[in-house]
C-alpha cells in the first residue's frame, strides 16, 4: 500500500493513492499516524471503498502532496552510513551508528519549493532511504526489527555545510524549513523485498549526482531500528533517515563543489519507492 498526505484547505489530510486515484481517508483517519496504529482496519476499508462506489477518490494529477508523514514525533538521522561517502569524506568507518536529529519544521513534500535563507553559500543534497516505524519498539532485537518497520519512504538530507560545520552540534545546518523533503509516499513494508538492496539516485537539473545502492549501507535497517531503540524508545511515525551514499557536493575537490543554488530541482530516487522532487529558491 501507498499512503501519503495532501494538502487540503491549508490543512494536511491523508490519503492512500489506489488504481482509482488518491483515496481521502481523513473522515476515518483524522493523521496517518492513526492510519499507521490501526493499520488492519485501513485494508478492510480500502478494500470496500475499491469495491464500492466512492466519491472520496481524488485525481493524483491535481493533489499537491505533503511529506509522506507530517506529525512524526521524531526524525532520526545517521551520518557517514555508506562506506564510500565515509571515504570521500576523508573520515574512519564509525564503529556505532553516528546519530543526529531534524525537526517537524524540516519536512516538506514532493514538489515543493525550499527556500535557501540569504546567508546559505553551502547548501547541499543527500539521498536517503527513509524508514517509517509501526509499532512501539524499545531494546528490541536486530531479528525482531522487521516486525517494528511500518514502511520506507524516500528522502533528502538537505543540509547547509557552513552551518552545520559553523560548531561542534550539526543542528543548525540540518534544521532549515523546509531541509527534509520527504515523500512521494509512504510505501509498506511488504511492498518492498529487501530495503538493503535498493537503487539510490539524485540528479540536479536532470545531471546525475548520486548513484549507489543501499547494500552500500555499513548499518542496515535492522540494525539501525535495533540499536536505536536501545536508547529512546521509537513511536509509531517515527522516521529514521539512513544516511547518504557518495556523490554529494561536499565531497568534490574544494573550489569545484556544485553546491545547489536558486532555481534548482532536485530529484531523489529510491528503487521501487518513487521520485521526490524538490525546487530550491532563494529567500
Amino acid at each position: 500500500m501507498k499512503l501519503l498526505t495532501f494538502y487540503s484547505d491549508g490543512k494536511l489530510k491523508p490519503g492512500v493513492l489506489t488504481k482509482k486515484g488518491v483515496l481521502d481517508i481523513s473522515g476515518s483517519y483524522p493523521t496517518l499516524i492513526e492510519a499507521i496504529v490501526r493499520y488492519k482496519g485501513l485494508e478492510e476499508f480500502l478494500q470496500f471503498a475499491l469495491e464500492e462506489e466512492c466519491e472520496f477518490f481524488l485525481d493524483p494529477r491535481k493533489v499537491d502532496l505533503g511529506p509522506a508523514i507530517d506529525c512524526s514525533e521524531k526524525i532520526i538521522c545517521v551520518g557517514l552510513n555508506y562506506r564510500k561517502h565515509a571515504e570521500e569524506s576523508n573520515m574512519p568507518v564509525p564503529e556505532h551508528p553516528i546519530l543526529f536529529s531534524k525537526y517537524r519544521n524540516s519536512l516538506s513534500g514532493n514538489g515543493e519549493t525550499v527556500g535557501i535563507p540569504a546567508e546559505a553559500s553551502q547548501v547541499d543534497y543527500e539521498a536517503e532511504l527513509a524508514i517509517i516505524i509501526g509499532r512501539e519498539a524499545k531494546d528490541i532485537s536486530e531479528e525482531d526489527a522487521e516486525d517494528y518497520i511500518f514502511g520506507y519512504s524516500a528522502a533528502n538530507d538537505l543540509s547547509e555545510r557552513s552551518f552545520q560545520f559553523r560548531s561542534g552540534q550539526w543542528l543548525l545546518g540540518k534544521n532549515l524549513d523546509g531541509f527534509c523533503p520527504l515523500g512521494p509516499y509512504l510505501v509498506t513494508q511488504d511492498e518492498i523485498e529487501d530495503p538493503n538492496k535498493l537503487r539510490i539516485s539524485c540528479s540536479v537539473n536532470g545531471e546525475v549526482r548520486q548513484d549507489s545502492n543501499t547494500n552500500d549501507m555499513i548499518f542496515k535497517c535492522e540494525k539501525l531500528v535495533s540499536y536505536i531503540s536501545q536508547y529512546m524508545t521509537l513511536k509509531p511515525g517515527d522516521v529514521i533517515l539512513t544516511g547518504t551514499p557518495e556523490g554529494v557536493a561536499m565531497g568534490h575537490e574544494e573550489g569545484h563543489r556544485p553546491w545547489l543554488q536558486d532555481g534548482d530541482e532536485v530529484t531523489v530516487e529510491i528503487e521501487q519507492l518513487g521520485r521526490l522532487t524538490t525546487y530550491m529558491e532563494a529567500e
